[in-house]
């Protein structure tokens, strides 16, 4: 199937390679698109007020596609924790935590996919599975974020096969001034809900946190 999807980005990328990008970004190393195309203008103007929307056709017939949201939020946090660039003594504080998480649900299968899709985790929604690995978020309340949050949605080239499959597709589209100050003001939301939802967990005391799901699996 061929479907289009976006690129927000401070440069234009006509040709985006295989094995080149951050290594520590949600899922590892790879090219991150959308099919949402306001999302992609909010990317491209993260950091400047005169970035580009690049598209692409996407050609994904016999691609293997590991799809997120179907495999629980535990999974997704997993994938994360796995991935993000976690300070070393953040790590070592709640190793337990970090490893209960990499034994038990990261998806080692998802190695072998070309394609992952799944929800993003920018800095100020990151914010939530740092809190639930404290152990001051619960899982239901991360169910809740993970569900119905607005995190949107990223479809991930991870395989060489994947990146032989797209074709930019000109012209890319200047983004206007104006989607800076969007992407701010989602931001700013989203530091407001966390803190908001940090309140209100403090006074919760019947909700599952991790250390709970971690006893629970002990005793089996």
């Amino acid at each position: 199937m061929k479907r289009i999807l976006y690129h927000g980005s401070e440069r234009i990328l006509r040709n985006p390679r295989y094995g080149y990008g951050e290594i520590h970004n949600d899922y590892g190393r790879g090219f991150y698109l959308t099919d949402d195309l306001e999302m992609g203008k909010e990317w491209a103007n993260r950091k400047t007020i005169s970035g580009f929307v690049n598209k692409y056709q996407l050609n994904d017939n016999d691609l293997k596609q590991y799809d997120l949201r179907g495999k629980g939020v535990l999974v997704w946090i997993a994938l994360l924790m796995h991935h993000r660039d976690i300070e070393p003594n953040v790590r070592e504080l709640y190793r337990q935590r970090f490893d209960f998480l990499e034994e038990n649900y990261y998806p080692k299968e998802i190695d072998g996919f070309d394609i992952i899709i799944g929800y993003r985790a920018d800095d100020a929604y990151f914010k939530f599975p740092m809190l639930f690995i404290q152990n001051e978020l619960s899982i239901e309340r991360m169910e809740e974020i993970y569900k119905l949050g607005n995190l949107g949605l990223q479809i991930v080239l991870k395989s060489e096969k994947a990146f032989s499959r797209i074709r930019f597709i000109e012209p890319p589209i200047n983004v206007k001034a104006a989607y800076y100050d969007k992407y701010r003001a989602r931001k700013n939301a989203a530091d407001k809900r966390f803190e908001g939802i940090r309140i209100e967990e403090i006074n919760s005391i019947h909700k599952t946190k991790i250390d709970d799901l971690i006893k629970e699996h002990d005793k089996r």
